[in-house]
């Protein structure tokens, strides 16, 4: 199975900081990846990095050339018109006709349970709706990949399930084939719910890349990174 991400001991440097150091790492399609660490450990800029938000000072990264993917921030930018003209403008500017755009956008806001709110402003949505309007933007461009960083981290309980919900729907792909997930997070319930493969950088350092189940159960999580196990133990923050 051929790679959608790879990179190589690659190295992001902003001004004097190092914000990745030596990164090694392979993505491959269908794959559920959470991207575990304390502020500042260099999850953000690895999403960047794989998304083509910046480039490496050194080492090398490479995409599949095919690949079409989305990115979700943790607030999301609503452009200051109607809720369907939000998810339909990028429909457009990829160069859909208007009336196309507008049915496929009903249609995602449907799927995202957003329809009754398609002709109010975007702005003037609850947080946990404006995550799940910027859902329904990735989800109607059909990426092969969505990457998504703290996506539910400011919104309450019930926000969060619907947001949740929806990131493992996308991912099953439902009769298409399977959406490729990256997300950062500090919810280690939501790891353990989402991901099937979980990285762990500290410093900028990715320092354990494991299965879920072997990240949170298993005894190589210790053997690997001591840092990691104390961070998942809670003893580190």
């Amino acid at each position: 199975m051929s790679a959608l991400f790879e990179l190589q001991a690659a190295d992001v440097r902003f001004g004097q900081v190092t914000a990745l150091k030596g990164v090694n790492l392979t993505i491959h399609p269908g794959e559920r990846v959470a991207l575990l660490g304390s502020n500042g450990s260099g999850k953000s800029t690895l999403l960047r990095l794989l998304h083509g938000l910046c480039t490496p000072t050194g080492g090398a990264s490479r995409r599949d050339e095919a690949l079409h993917q989305a990115m979700l921030f943790q607030r999301p930018y609503m452009l200051r018109t109607s809720a369907r003209n939000n998810v339909a403008l990028g429909l457009w500017l990829a160069g859909q006709a208007w009336g196309e755009a507008r049915t496929r956008a009903e249609r995602a806001l449907e799927r995202v349970g957003l329809s009754h709110v398609a002709l109010r402003n975007a702005r003037s949505l609850s947080g946990g709706q404006q995550q799940r309007l910027a859902l329904a933007r990735a989800w109607v461009l059909q990426p092969d990949a969505l990457l998504l960083d703290e996506p539910t981290a400011s919104l309450d309980p019930h926000a969060k399930r619907e947001v949740e919900a929806l990131m493992d729907e996308f991912a099953r792909g439902h009769n298409a084939k399977p959406m490729t997930l990256i997300f950062a997070s500090h919810n280690l319930g939501q790891v353990k719910r989402l991901a099937s493969r979980v990285l762990y950088l500290e410093q900028g350092r990715l320092l354990a890349d494991l299965p879920v189940n072997e990240f949170f159960n298993g005894p190589r999580l210790k053997e690997v990174s001591e840092a990691a196990h104390l961070f998942v133990k809670g003893e580190s923050t």
